[in-house]
Order: structure tokens, then C-alpha cells, then sequence
């Protein structure tokens, strides 16, 4: 176990990442990495053939809102990304050119009459504002002059399209809150879900709104020093209750991204009972953590240096994550956001932990 963040590079050849997804989106690749044994290369449409009755998928139906906004202060540009609302309806963000930005400051928007106010500023570019506009008001306000904040790697000289838009969101959306989508969700589509259901295995939605942070690099070398954004989560009673009982049934439960891994983590006691949830959480996982609440991780592949590849070396093993990935771009695999998927098994089974048993 490390705690270098240099331990977690690896090189990644640019080509691979991808600009857009897979059409249709279930043909995207699957790279079957199970606990023991070799690697399979599949497709996102074979997943109903590796899953059976019992089995439980928890997919994130956050919706993903035009959270870059462009503001004036004066004749200052400001660049703006939203990050999540507070309790007082307030908002925090993430602010370029924060240094030109002090209390009391009023913010202005081009195209829209709304105004944003500086309730606080923060050390690494944070900050807090109030937005004249509030509710639907506030929806609106962000379809006139906010855009998609899709990730730097994603190439758009001249922003998002209208392509994305439509690419960016998930079959699961349903709560707007995220800056960035729960990419894993990407890959369903109605005939995916279709097929999923005819297996027997079950499914079900929480909510974590992906904020800002999930774009921050990793710049401390003791990634134990590194400081996780807080994002909002709900995970309501009945859907733990549904999580509850597929595990005392014997199912497995299968977290569709590292952003439902992180939720039902985050809302598991010791014993790996899912708890109702509503609040924020900061969970960082990397190697060393126990894993309590999840079998199975789809997630997509991400970055060197990254806290959601040290969170996949956590939960599958390093040596075997840093094989699966050599292996992905070896085969030519495409990256992050837009790219293909792997199936991850938990590499300290959850029962084991709970009878004793070595893992």
C-alpha cells in the first residue's frame, strides 16, 4: 500500500481518451476483470450474461446541470463552475480569477438580467455566492447563460454541442444537481436495462450530485494529504431497505460507478448495513480501506495520478487494477468520460469480513 501519488501513474497515450461515446452507447467495450483468473474482453451489452437472479445494480439518477457560467465583475471576466448548493440556497463554486473577487462584490451575466452576490471567499480558488435568482428561476437562468462543464480532456474549441447535451446525461437522470455526470451510467440504454431485467437481477437509484472537485488533480505528493470536495447525497429508506434485503437474500450488489460506490460506502455501517442518507460526504478511498457495502464496481477507466484510480486499485487490488489497465491500453481501450468500461470484483469479499474469514 502506498501513499505516493507517483505510484499511481501510468502512461496513457492522449489517443486514447475518448471525445465521444460509443454508438450505439451498449457497444461500448467491457473489460471483465474477475477476482482470480484472466482478463475477458467483452462488450457493455454481454453485462446480463454476467449477472444473475438476486443481484442488485444501484445506478446514480443525479441529472446533470449547465454549471459553467461566465461572469463580469466591472470589466473583469470571471470564470465560474458551479459546485453544490447549500442549505440557505446559497451556492459554493469554484471560481477562476478569484483573486480579483472580495465580500459584498456583485457578479453580472451577460444575456441575463440575475446578478450573483460574494458571500465568502475561500483559499484554492472556492468560494460562496448567492444568486439573485432562486427555484425555477434559477433553471432558467442557467438554460440562458450557463453551459456543460465537460471535462478539459474532452476537446470543444468552441464549447459543447448541442451533440453533448444530448450524450452527457444518463437513462437514469431524474434529481439536477451534478456538474458532472456519473459516467459509468452513460452506457444504458432502454434495451440494456430490458435485458437486465430479464436475468432476474434487480435494480435501483440513489442520488450524488458529482461536484466540481471530481476536475481538481491530485497536487499533493502524501495523497493522505489530499483534501476530497464534499458532494451531496440521498440514499432514501426504501432504497436501503431494497439493498438490505438483496444482500441477506445473497445477491450481490453492483455499483454502477464509483460515484454509487462512494454513497453506499459512505452510508454503510461496520456490519455493511446501508443506511438512509442525507447529507454530504467527502469519502476518499484508496488503498487500505475495507470495503463494506459493495461486490461489484462498473465503472470506466480513468486517469494516471487520480483519486478514482486509486479508488479502483482499493476496491479490485492494485497489482491486478495496474495489470487490467495495462491490458486496456495495450488492446486500445478508450478513456474516462466518453470511453469503454470495465467489471471489477471486490477483492476483500464483503461475507468474508463479516464470518472472519480471510480474504
Amino acid at each position: 500500500m502506498s501513499d505516493r501519488t507517483e505510484d499511481f501513474d501510468f502512461y496513457l497515450p492522449e489517443t486514447l481518451i475518448a471525445q465521444e461515446p460509443a454508438r450505439p452507447r451498449e457497444a461500448a467495450r467491457l473489460l471483465d476483470v474477475p477476482a482470480h483468473g484472466p482478463l475477458a474482453d467483452r462488450h457493455v451489452s454481454d453485462l446480463p450474461g454476467l449477472l444473475k437472479a438476486g443481484d442488485l445494480l444501484v445506478a446514480n439518477d443525479t441529472a446533470v446541470i449547465r454549471a459553467q457560467l461566465h461572469a463580469l465583475r466591472g470589466e473583469a471576466h470571471i470564470g465560474i463552475t458551479l459546485d453544490r448548493i447549500l442549505p440557505d440556497t446559497s451556492w459554493h463554486v469554484l471560481v477562476r480569477n478569484a483573486r480579483r473577487l472580495k465580500v459584498g462584490d456583485t457578479l453580472t451575466f451577460t444575456g441575463s438580467p440575475h446578478t450573483a452576490t460574494v458571500l465568502a471567499r475561500e483559499e484554492g480558488g472556492g468560494a460562496v455566492l448567492r444568486f439573485s435568482a432562486e427555484g425555477s428561476a434559477f433553471d432558467t437562468f442557467l438554460q440562458d447563460v450557463g453551459a456543460l462543464a465537460l471535462p478539459p480532456y474532452i476537446h470543444r474549441p468552441h464549447g459543447p454541442t448541442a451533440q453533448d447535451t444530448r450524450d452527457y446525461a444518463t437513462i437514469f437522470e431524474h434529481h439536477k444537481g451534478a456538474v458532472a455526470a456519473p459516467t459509468a451510467g452513460l452506457h444504458f440504454t432502454p434495451a440494456l436495462l430490458e435485458a437486465v431485467d430479464a436475468t432476474g437481477a434487480d435494480r435501483c437509484t440513489l442520488t450524488l450530485h458529482v461536484g466540481a472537485g471530481t476536475f481538481l488533480p491530485v497536487r499533493e505528493n502524501d495523497i493522505s494529504k489530499h483534501h476530497m470536495h464534499a458532494e451531496r447525497g440521498i440514499i432514501t429508506p426504501g432504497t436501503a431497505a431494497r439493498i438490505n434485503a438483496a444482500r441477506k437474500a445473497g445477491g450481490r450488489i453492483i455499483a454502477v460507478g464509483t460515484t454509487s460506490l462512494r454513497l453506499l460506502e459512505s452510508a454503510a455501517d461496520e456490519d455493511g448495513i446501508v443506511h438512509p442518507f442525507d447529507d454530504v460526504t467527502s469519502i476518499f478511498i484508496r488503498p487500505g480501506y475495507r470495503f463494506r457495502a459493495v461486490d461489484m464496481l462498473m465503472t470506466n477507466f480513468h486517469l494516471p495520478r487520480s483519486t478514482l484510480f486509486m479508488l479502483v486499485c482499493a476496491f479490485a487490488g492494485e497489482e491486478r487494477m495496474r495489470a487490467a489497465y495495462a491490458h486496456a491500453i495495450q488492446t486500445g481501450y478508450r478513456f474516462y468520460s466518453y470511453g469503454d468500461a470495465c467489471l471489477l470484483r471486490c477483492a476483500s469479499p464483503i461475507e468474508a469480513h463479516r464470518t472472519g474469514e480471510s480474504a
